[in-house]
Parts: C-alpha cells; sequence; structure tokens
C-alpha cells in the first residue's frame, strides 16, 4: 500500500513554499511558513518584515500587532520582525503607502489572488526573478 504524496506549497515564483520565520514563529500554524487553509480566512500568507510604519498603520486599523498577547502566546512585533500577513492588509498597506518588504520565496502562491507580483517584486527583500 502506498501513501498519497502530500502536495507541496509554492511561493509567488513557483518554487518550494520557504520558512519566513521562526523567531518569533509564525504563520496560521505556527510552523514557521505562511501556510494557509480552510480555517484561515485572513489568508495569512505574505511573509513580510514589519516596519514601524505599518505597524503603526495596522494598529489604527484595529489590529494591534506590537503588543504582546501571552494568552494566544504571541510576543508582540517588533520593527525587522519577519510575519505572516494577512494578504489584503499588505495589500491595504501597499495603497496607504506603508506596505512593508517581503519575502517572495517564503510568500505563498495564493498571495497572487490578492496581490500583484509586481507589487511584490518592488517590496523584495530577497532574490528577485524576472
Amino acid at each position: 500500500m502506498t501513501k498519497a504524496m502530500k502536495t507541496e506549497a509554492t511561493n509567488v515564483l513557483g518554487g518550494p513554499l520557504q520558512i519566513c520565520c521562526t523567531s518569533p514563529m509564525t504563520g496560521f500554524y505556527r510552523d514557521g511558513k505562511c501556510n494557509t487553509g480552510a480555517g484561515d480566512m485572513g489568508a495569512h500568507i505574505v511573509c513580510a518584515q514589519v516596519t514601524a510604519e505599518f505597524l503603526a498603520y495596522t494598529q489604527a486599523q484595529g489590529n494591534d500587532l506590537s503588543s504582546p498577547a501571552p494568552i494566544y502566546g504571541f510576543p508582540g512585533l517588533k520593527p525587522g520582525d519577519c510575519w505572516c500577513l494577512c494578504a489584503s492588509r499588505w495589500q491595504q498597506a501597499l495603497e496607504a503607502g506603508v506596505a512593508p518588504p517581503v519575502k517572495l520565496a517564503a510568500t505563498h502562491a495564493m498571495a497572487l489572488e490578492h496581490v500583484s507580483l509586481e507589487d511584490l517584486k518592488q517590496y523584495a527583500v530577497d532574490a528577485k526573478a524576472d
């Protein structure tokens, strides 16, 4: 009997989805990757390196990512930390002029349903593909 092979998640460049961050541990499933599934209503699939401007913006939108929430095991983020963001929040931040840099290799391919690859590439901190 053979086991069905699990499909490996892909990134926006078409390669295997890479680790976004493990300190702090990110991802909807807290596995370090911007994986997604049926329970991830916010589509936490854009691997971003947060900035002070982005953290202030998202807090003003009602989502405080700076303050620790120990009950959820959330340490709070500081500028420079990487985190799997909701694709729609990243797009909103882009439109507001405060989009944080992204790691393309660690951003899930499904992000392209919400944001353009061209926009992501403009904010890439890792190798850009042509």
